[in-house]
């Protein structure tokens, strides 16, 4: 149940974020919720493994190698738009729907990590407890939109949105790393 309320808070999250970053020209907001489809894609990973019993292990690591690769082409695009936007001292408009969704998404995950680590441990599940920290993951990228955001939004720093979205590549290159070895979310 808890993987399936992830699946449609990131669908929320995939949604409301592009559209929000296609609107307002926020790259940090169009890494958000593109990252978001990355964790739906890793969730239903999971989701195979706990509804099916351990899918092959040839099977389950190719499909986090797959997560991984997406995390680097992500990473990649949001790095060279951010860069760009910076360069080119670009402008986004202040989004009080991104600002929500993040506000939101701060306090939802560290909640879902939480719930989905009890249930862990009760069903002895490491995938379940990594996937755990695939909520922790989207809360901190959520705090560094939400401060980005806000930064734009009140005090016009323009500049808070491509540096937010560079401090999310980050921590996508990092979740990438930890994919592509089979260390995420079905360790």
């Amino acid at each position: 149940m808890l993987e399936y309320l992830s699946v449609a808070w990131m669908l929320v999250e995939a949604g409301v974020g592009i559209a929000s970053g296609i609107l307002a020209g926020s790259i940090a907001l169009i890494g958000f919720g593109a990252d978001s489809v990355i964790e739906i894609f890793s969730s239903t990973v999971l989701l195979w493994r706990l509804r099916e019993g351990a899918l092959g292990h040839q099977r389950e690591r190719k499909a986090l190698k797959l997560v991984g690769v997406s995390f680097f082409v992500l990473a990649a695009y949001i790095a060279f738009e951010a860069i760009r936007d910076l360069v080119l001292r670009h402008r986004p408009e202040a989004s009080y729907t991104g600002i929500a969704l993040a506000a939101i998404a701060v306090v939802v995950m560290p909640l879902l990590a939480r719930a989905k680590r009890r249930v862990a441990a009760s069903l002895q599940s490491r995938a379940l407890r990594a996937d755990s920290r695939q909520s922790d993951f989207c809360a901190y990228l959520s705090g560094i939109l939400l401060v980005g955001l806000i930064l734009n939004a009140v005090f016009h720093w323009w500049w808070a949105d491509p540096a937010a979205a560079l401090a999310i590549v980050l921590l996508m290159l990092r979740e990438g790393v930890q994919s592509f070895r089979g260390e995420s979310c079905c360790d």
